[in-house]
């Protein structure tokens, strides 16, 4: 049976050095969730393009300049969003890695969040 090449794996960051990359300006922060998600809930300096506007030249225009040349990190609920968004944005030629477990992860691992105090009681 012959050799077949694989794609590779879309790059992964784990959430304390998505902050750390952000926080530096190294990179922005794409919060690829529904609006009602990220007024919930948001990493600081997190900049909200949904999927679904990914999927459109708009949104991926928005997202290449948000991003401003930077590298982008795409994060979502629990990372399966991001995951999509980060292979659809490193092939419009956006370089995007999926932050590895979302919001979730990044709420777990203590980094800073902002909530909107009248509609943070439900589960993330």
């Amino acid at each position: 049976m012959a050799w077949t090449p694989q794609p590779p794996a879309p790059a992964q960051i784990d959430p304390a050095e998505a902050h750390r990359l952000a926080a530096a300006g190294e990179a922005l922060l794409l919060d690829v969730r529904e609006p009602e998600e990220h007024a919930e809930l948001h990493a600081p300096g997190a900049v909200l393009v949904p999927l679904d506007a990914l999927g459109t030249a708009g949104g991926l225009d928005a997202a290449r300049a948000a991003g401003g040349g930077r590298l982008v990190l795409a994060v979502c609920r629990s990372g399966n969003r991001s995951q999509t968004a980060t292979e659809l944005l490193n092939a419009h030629g956006v370089p995007t890695v999926n932050v590895v477990g979302g919001m979730r992860a990044w709420l777990r691992a203590g980094l800073p969040v902002h909530r909107d105090a009248c509609r943070c009681g439900g589960a993330i």
